[in-house]
Protein backbone atom coordinates (compact mmCIF):
# COMPACT_ATOMS: atom_id res chain seq x y z
CA UNK A 1 0.00 0.00 0.00
CA UNK A 2 0.86 3.71 -0.89
CA UNK A 3 2.03 5.18 2.16
CA UNK A 4 0.02 8.49 1.55
CA UNK A 5 -3.14 6.35 1.13
CA UNK A 6 -2.38 4.11 4.55
CA UNK A 7 -2.31 7.71 6.67
CA UNK A 8 -5.93 8.16 5.68
CA UNK A 9 -6.46 5.02 8.12
CA UNK A 10 -4.49 6.37 10.81
CA UNK A 11 -7.72 7.69 12.76
CA UNK A 12 -9.78 5.16 12.07
CA UNK A 13 -7.07 2.94 14.16
CA UNK A 14 -6.41 5.44 16.46
CA UNK A 15 -9.97 5.18 17.69
CA UNK A 16 -10.99 1.50 16.68
CA UNK A 17 -11.17 -0.88 20.00
CA UNK A 18 -8.24 -3.61 20.36
CA UNK A 19 -9.12 -7.05 19.62
CA UNK A 20 -6.57 -7.62 22.82
CA UNK A 21 -6.95 -11.42 23.83
CA UNK A 22 -8.22 -12.69 20.85
CA UNK A 23 -5.64 -11.61 18.26
CA UNK A 24 -2.65 -12.80 20.79
CA UNK A 25 -4.57 -15.86 21.08
CA UNK A 26 -3.92 -16.59 16.99
CA UNK A 27 -0.17 -16.51 17.50
CA UNK A 28 0.14 -18.43 20.90
CA UNK A 29 0.94 -22.25 21.30
CA UNK A 30 -1.65 -24.53 23.12
CA UNK A 31 0.70 -25.14 26.05
CA UNK A 32 1.54 -20.97 26.46
CA UNK A 33 -2.23 -20.56 26.39
CA UNK A 34 -3.04 -23.01 29.35
CA UNK A 35 0.13 -22.22 31.44
CA UNK A 36 -1.06 -18.71 31.43
CA UNK A 37 -4.64 -19.55 32.54
CA UNK A 38 -3.01 -20.74 35.61
CA UNK A 39 -0.70 -17.37 36.32
CA UNK A 40 -1.06 -14.44 38.15
CA UNK A 41 0.80 -11.91 36.44
CA UNK A 42 0.66 -9.46 39.05
CA UNK A 43 1.71 -11.88 41.65
CA UNK A 44 5.35 -11.89 39.96
CA UNK A 45 5.73 -8.21 40.01
CA UNK A 46 6.75 -8.12 36.62
CA UNK A 47 9.33 -5.34 35.38
CA UNK A 48 8.08 -2.96 32.60
CA UNK A 49 9.10 -2.53 29.19
CA UNK A 50 8.05 -1.22 26.00
CA UNK A 51 8.23 -1.21 22.29
CA UNK A 52 7.88 0.78 18.70
CA UNK A 53 5.74 -0.65 15.83
CA UNK A 54 6.68 1.75 13.17
CA UNK A 55 5.36 2.66 9.94
CA UNK A 56 7.01 4.68 7.65
CA UNK A 57 7.36 4.81 3.63
CA UNK A 58 10.19 3.57 1.59
CA UNK A 59 10.16 4.07 -2.28
CA UNK A 60 6.38 5.17 -1.45
CA UNK A 61 5.38 2.12 0.05
CA UNK A 62 4.51 1.18 3.53
CA UNK A 63 6.61 -0.39 5.75
CA UNK A 64 7.15 -1.97 9.11
CA UNK A 65 10.33 -2.05 11.23
CA UNK A 66 11.35 -5.33 12.99
CA UNK A 67 14.96 -5.74 14.17
CA UNK A 68 17.45 -8.67 14.43
CA UNK A 69 18.76 -9.18 18.10
CA UNK A 70 21.94 -9.67 18.64
CA UNK A 71 23.48 -12.87 19.94
CA UNK A 72 24.00 -13.06 24.07
CA UNK A 73 23.48 -14.91 26.83
CA UNK A 74 20.02 -14.50 27.28
CA UNK A 75 16.62 -15.69 26.18
CA UNK A 76 15.93 -13.18 23.17
CA UNK A 77 19.17 -13.55 21.86
CA UNK A 78 18.87 -13.51 18.10
CA UNK A 79 14.89 -13.23 18.16
CA UNK A 80 13.22 -11.34 15.58
CA UNK A 81 11.28 -8.20 17.49
CA UNK A 82 10.22 -4.62 17.95
CA UNK A 83 13.06 -1.88 18.70
CA UNK A 84 11.84 -1.75 22.41
CA UNK A 85 13.84 -2.04 25.84
CA UNK A 86 13.15 -1.86 29.53
CA UNK A 87 11.48 0.82 31.62
CA UNK A 88 14.10 3.47 33.19
CA UNK A 89 13.39 4.75 36.07
CA UNK A 90 14.06 8.56 34.28
CA UNK A 91 11.55 7.98 31.59
CA UNK A 92 8.33 10.16 32.05
CA UNK A 93 5.91 7.35 30.47
CA UNK A 94 6.20 3.68 28.93
CA UNK A 95 5.59 6.07 26.08
CA UNK A 96 8.72 7.61 26.65
CA UNK A 97 10.60 4.56 26.90
CA UNK A 98 9.25 3.06 23.69
CA UNK A 99 10.71 6.29 22.31
CA UNK A 100 13.65 6.64 23.46
CA UNK A 101 14.57 2.90 23.37
CA UNK A 102 13.65 3.00 20.00
CA UNK A 103 16.35 6.01 19.29
CA UNK A 104 19.03 4.45 20.73
CA UNK A 105 18.35 0.97 18.73
CA UNK A 106 18.16 2.10 15.44
CA UNK A 107 18.88 5.85 15.27
CA UNK A 108 15.41 6.97 14.16
CA UNK A 109 15.25 10.64 16.03
CA UNK A 110 12.26 10.75 18.79
CA UNK A 111 10.79 13.68 17.48
CA UNK A 112 10.42 12.17 14.02
CA UNK A 113 8.08 9.55 15.46
CA UNK A 114 4.40 10.65 15.58
CA UNK A 115 2.78 8.68 18.45
CA UNK A 116 -0.61 7.08 17.59
CA UNK A 117 -2.18 4.38 20.16
CA UNK A 118 -1.14 2.06 22.76
CA UNK A 119 -1.79 -1.50 22.27
CA UNK A 120 -2.12 -4.32 24.73
CA UNK A 121 0.06 -5.66 26.77
CA UNK A 122 2.03 -8.92 26.43
CA UNK A 123 3.71 -10.56 29.28
CA UNK A 124 6.88 -12.69 28.52
CA UNK A 125 7.52 -15.75 31.11
CA UNK A 126 10.80 -16.15 30.88
CA UNK A 127 11.90 -12.69 31.38
CA UNK A 128 9.00 -11.64 33.35
CA UNK A 129 8.64 -8.52 31.75
CA UNK A 130 4.60 -6.92 30.87
CA UNK A 131 5.30 -4.88 27.45
CA UNK A 132 3.55 -2.28 26.35
CA UNK A 133 3.59 -2.32 22.76
CA UNK A 134 3.09 1.68 20.93
CA UNK A 135 1.94 2.16 17.00
CA UNK A 136 4.12 5.12 15.86
CA UNK A 137 4.81 6.42 12.29
CA UNK A 138 7.59 8.80 10.68
CA UNK A 139 6.14 11.02 7.42
CA UNK A 140 9.91 10.39 5.71
CA UNK A 141 12.01 7.41 4.90
CA UNK A 142 14.77 6.44 7.38
CA UNK A 143 18.39 6.10 7.72
CA UNK A 144 19.01 3.54 10.55
CA UNK A 145 22.43 3.82 12.84
CA UNK A 146 22.19 0.45 14.42
CA UNK A 147 23.08 -0.38 18.23
CA UNK A 148 25.90 -2.81 17.45
CA UNK A 149 25.57 -4.65 20.67
CA UNK A 150 22.27 -4.43 20.82
CA UNK A 151 20.52 -5.01 16.84
CA UNK A 152 22.59 -7.35 14.31
CA UNK A 153 20.40 -5.63 11.52
CA UNK A 154 16.72 -4.68 10.69
CA UNK A 155 14.42 -5.85 8.41
CA UNK A 156 11.90 -3.61 7.04
CA UNK A 157 8.21 -5.83 6.10
CA UNK A 158 6.56 -4.43 3.32
CA UNK A 159 2.75 -3.96 4.27
CA UNK A 160 0.68 -5.87 2.29
CA UNK A 161 3.35 -9.17 3.22
CA UNK A 162 2.30 -8.17 6.94
CA UNK A 163 -1.32 -8.54 5.94
CA UNK A 164 -0.97 -11.22 4.15
CA UNK A 165 -2.15 -14.50 6.17
CA UNK A 166 -0.29 -17.03 3.79
CA UNK A 167 2.55 -15.68 6.27
CA UNK A 168 1.19 -17.27 9.13
CA UNK A 169 2.99 -20.90 9.43
CA UNK A 170 3.15 -23.66 12.49
CA UNK A 171 6.79 -24.36 12.90
CA UNK A 172 7.99 -27.33 15.84
CA UNK A 173 10.08 -24.99 18.31
CA UNK A 174 11.17 -25.09 21.79
CA UNK A 175 10.08 -22.74 24.12
CA UNK A 176 11.05 -21.77 27.48
CA UNK A 177 7.94 -23.46 28.93
CA UNK A 178 7.76 -26.56 26.21
CA UNK A 179 10.16 -28.61 23.85
CA UNK A 180 9.66 -29.18 20.19
CA UNK A 181 6.09 -27.89 19.93
CA UNK A 182 3.74 -26.41 17.39
CA UNK A 183 4.37 -22.64 17.20
CA UNK A 184 2.06 -20.49 15.29
CA UNK A 185 5.24 -17.54 13.47
CA UNK A 186 4.60 -15.29 11.27
CA UNK A 187 6.80 -16.05 7.72
CA UNK A 188 9.22 -12.45 7.42
CA UNK A 189 11.23 -13.25 4.86
CA UNK A 190 13.84 -15.64 5.91
CA UNK A 191 12.87 -15.29 9.54
CA UNK A 192 10.42 -17.10 11.95
CA UNK A 193 8.74 -14.18 14.25
CA UNK A 194 7.06 -15.76 17.20
CA UNK A 195 6.14 -15.16 20.56
CA UNK A 196 5.22 -11.79 21.97
CA UNK A 197 6.50 -10.19 18.69
CA UNK A 198 4.32 -12.17 17.06
CA UNK A 199 1.39 -12.00 19.62
CA UNK A 200 1.73 -8.20 19.22
CA UNK A 201 1.77 -8.10 15.37
CA UNK A 202 -1.59 -10.25 15.02
CA UNK A 203 -2.90 -7.66 17.17
CA UNK A 204 -1.63 -4.71 15.13
CA UNK A 205 -3.02 -6.73 11.77
CA UNK A 206 -6.19 -7.55 13.37
CA UNK A 207 -6.80 -4.10 14.28
CA UNK A 208 -5.80 -2.42 10.73
CA UNK A 209 -7.92 -4.85 8.66
CA UNK A 210 -10.81 -3.99 10.79
CA UNK A 211 -10.77 -0.37 9.53
CA UNK A 212 -9.65 -1.19 5.52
Amino acid sequence: MEFHNFLKYIPKIAKEKLPAANAHLKMAPVERIEMLKELNIDSKNPRKAAVMMLFYPKNNQTHLLLIVRNTYPGVHSSQIAFPGGKEEEYDESLAHTALRETEEEIGVQRHKIELIKSFTEVYIPPSNFLVSPFLGICQSELKFELQKDEVAGIIELPFNDFLDDRKVVMRKLSTSYANEIDVPAFLVKEHIVWGATAMMMSELKETIKLVL
